[in-house]
């Protein structure tokens, strides 16, 4: 148990994320957060880490496992959203709001998949035939089709056939839309009716809310009572430990709850897909489809049944996503977020479903939400002045010795700073470790460890069959 301790992936994976789960928590303390504002911030890097983890999981299956490269993750996200928000959206949208079809939302999300699916399908039944680098293109230039497509004034309203059944049953039309370059309104998260009788600011508490919401807002217990005294001679200060916490911070975490299942959902199924013989043929023609090809498999079919598939998973990621907003634009769908789930997996590595979801807790929480937390803690505790208006005027003062100026030009400027620690990363991965944290690239042909009974290598003790089995069941 020791040996496995060592090496599991999944052990080094609660570890990692153990720490930044108690370095945020720190962040918090240092900014002198109430208990809400501790929640709401830990809320917000769950929410991330969540959303990445399924985006980079789905994006393994195409290039951890198949060897596909694909760089249009975002207009599959696109594709996926916009379906389920044209579909499920009411039909009574407002005078400013964009009407939908008012479908049930299981249906508008299972429509959201097909649709990311069949648009996965579009882009590899002609480019699949090309190189991994031609195809990469054809992948990035369909996701920017699609986003720009989403902007059509064309698009922002048009109309469908429909079948009504008041009075019988007739063809009618709908009137529906993408929104065009404002967006489009998307329904609401019907998560939400677990607290509340609807989806207005005005809706009262439900059942589980009047519950709830009375008994953390008013969470607050007296460690130490007014009057009090040591042994009855040293008074004492009166201490009460407040741990309110607010109704939308409730309902918010809730939601980061399911989308942790989904999560985890993502990781059995991409192990399950992985260890199946289906799972065997990808990684042959990762590794040389020439030769899969020499042993019977249909190589092309392979590739086109993964690649719709982890197309469907990016459309669900997406919604998930972009579902808890209440609104969602072509402008969160730009080429960047292909790249950060990129970024994301070359750091977990490629062809582990464990390293996947680091790569994308880590990039999620240390990579991007990590310098704005520093940014905020320093200046909570530094009085730095004026900030330099550029990099001239910060530079300037270090020959004198002053180094506070150019502190606070690089606080200030974190955001674009993010950019260079990214590319830091990166270089940093590609010279040490460019399998990434977790990568693996080389596995047994078995599912399973094998040996001689009574041997060290049939030994479930021992540190073979520990080496053999180190991701969730994931063969290395």
């Amino acid at each position: 148990m020791s040996d496995r301790w060592a090496v599991s992936d999944v052990d080094k994976l609660a570890i990692i994320l153990g720490h930044v789960a108690v370095g945020f928590f720190v962040f918090a303390v240092a900014l002198d957060l109430p208990f809400n504002g501790l929640v709401s911030s830990l809320r917000s890097v769950l929410f991330f880490s969540a959303v990445y983890a399924m985006l980079v999981l789905a994006l393994n299956l195409h290039w951890g496992y198949t060897g596909v490269f694909n760089i249009g993750v975002a207009g599959f996200m696109a594709v996926g959203v916009y379906t389920m928000a044209i579909l499920s959206s009411p039909v009574d949208a407002g005078a400013a709001g964009i009407p939908g079809l008012g479908l049930p939302l299981p249906v508008g999300i299972l429509g959201g998949m097909l649709m990311a699916s069949l648009a996965g399908l579009v882009a590899a039944l002609p480019a699949l035939r090309l190189r991994a680098d031609y195809f990469a293109i054809v992948t990035v230039a369909l996701s920017e089709i699609i986003r720009i497509t989403l902007k059509s004034r064309t698009l922002q309203q048009f109309t469908v056939p429909w079948l009504s059944t008041a009075g019988g049953l007739s063809i009618t039309s709908r009137t529906t839309g993408t929104g065009g370059a404002t967006g489009i309104s998307m329904p609401g998260n019907p998560l939400r009716l677990l607290f509340y009788e609807g989806f207005g600011p005005a809706a009262e508490p439900a059942l589980l809310g009047s519950v709830l919401f009375p008994l953390f807002e008013g969470l607050r217990i007296r460690l130490i009572p007014p009057g009090s005294s040591w042994l009855g001679v040293v008074p004492l200060p009166a201490f009460t430990l407040d741990l309110a916490v607010q109704p939308p911070v409730i309902v918010n975490a809730a939601y980061v709850l399911v989308l942790t299942c989904f999560v985890a959902l993502f990781y059995v199924l991409l192990v399950r897909v992985g260890n199946s013989p289906f799972g065997r043929v990808l990684k042959a023609i990762r590794e040389d489809e020439t030769v899969a090809e020499a042993l019977g498999k249909d190589t092309r079919r392979f590739k086109i049944v993964a690649f719709m598939f982890g197309c469907g998973l990016m459309g669900l990621g997406g919604i998930l996503w972009q579902g808890s907003q209440g609104y969602t634009n072509p402008g969160a769908f730009k080429p960047i977020i292909t790249f950060y789930i990129w970024v994301a997996l070359i750091i977990g590595g490629a062809g582990s479903n464990t390293g996947s979801v680091l790569g994308g807790a880590l990039f999620a929480s240390l990579v991007w939400q990590g310098p704005t937390y520093v940014r905020r803690v320093v200046t909570n505790y530094v009085e730095f002045g004026g900030t330099p208006a550029n990099f001239t005027a910060a530079v300037g003062p270090l020959f004198e010795g002053k180094v506070l100026p150019m502190l606070s030009f690089l606080l200030a400027n974190v955001s674009a700073l993010r950019f260079i620690l990214v590319g830091v990363i990166l270089v940093a991965l590609m010279q040490r470790r460019p399998e990434g944290l977790l990568g693996h690239r080389k596995e047994e042909a078995a599912a399973i460890p094998l040996g001689r009974p009574g041997s060290a290598d049939g030994d479930s003790d021992g540190p073979d069959a520990a080496d053999a089995v180190t991701d969730g069941g994931e063969p290395q």
